[in-house]
């Protein structure tokens, strides 16, 4: 089994502009996302797939590899999509470009489903990891995920899901870590496949895979890293470093 590593690397994160080549410790947040991914020797290649001429020059001048892409893209799926369609690979996965502290075991995790999945029921799978603070489980930049008894997604939202209306049913409530391993048929389904409404109302590009039937494996993980989306981000992360 083929299985490479793309990280999809946007220059004009709405958020926080320019956040990827923003200092971390003396490396670029890319590079270091870069350096990470292909530290855990998961991958037969690691490739960041951009739209910006800077972070393509940032990784293919300190030795990485890096592929520009041909047309603009809505998400990091589709700019993956493109990249990988003429590549001879069975897994795809996708890890994101502000994850500067990706790590090995949570990866492996996530490829082990292909390995007992014999039937190909899995379209691809992800990562979800608990929430305790409600402040959490309240801000809409945290995506929440409900999953299934064999933990298959059944919805993402920015909301609190389910909604707490019993607090003492015992909910657990888990966020989603967009970090994806995909099948590559089911990646160039979602490429050919126009976005919806609800992946358009919530901006979370996984609900396409639900709104057309694909299935998708969930596998938790303790692992709290830090995801930059802020500048206040940046600070956590420059702390932990």
């Amino acid at each position: 089994m083929k299985i490479i590593a793309m990280i999809p690397a946007r220059y004009g994160a709405t958020r926080f502009p320019g956040k990827l080549m923003a200092d971390l410790g003396g490396k670029s947040v890319i590079r270091r996302t870069y350096e990470a991914a292909l530290a855990t020797n998961l991958f037969d290649a690691v490739y960041v797939v951009t739209d910006s001429e800077i972070i393509f020059d940032e990784i293919q001048n300190n030795g990485g590899k890096a592929i520009i892409s041909k047309t603009p893209h809505e998400c990091g799926s589709d700019r993956i999509a493109e990249a990988v369609q003429d590549m001879d690979v069975d897994i795809v996965v996708n890890v994101q470009g502000d994850e500067p502290f990706t790590k090995r075991e949570p990866l492996e995790k996530l490829l082990a489903v292909f390995k007992d999945d014999s039937k190909q029921e899995i379209d691809l799978a992800t990562l979800m990891q608990e929430l305790h603070d409600w402040k959490d489980i309240t801000d809409p930049n945290y995506v929440k995920v409900i999953v299934d008894e064999k933990d298959f997604a059944l919805y993402f939202s920015r909301s609190p899901i389910p909604y707490p209306r019993d607090k003492e049913a015992g909910a657990r409530y888990f966020e989603h870590i967009g970090i994806y391993a995909f099948r590559k048929q089911a990646l160039l389904d979602f490429y050919n496949l126009p976005m919806r409404a609800l992946e358009a109302t919530e901006k979370i590009e996984c609900i396409r895979y639900l709104e057309y039937g694909k299935r998708i494996k969930m596998v938790e993980t303790a692992y709290m890293g830090i995801e930059i989306d802020t500048p206040e981000d940046l600070v956590k992360a420059q702390k932990f470093l």
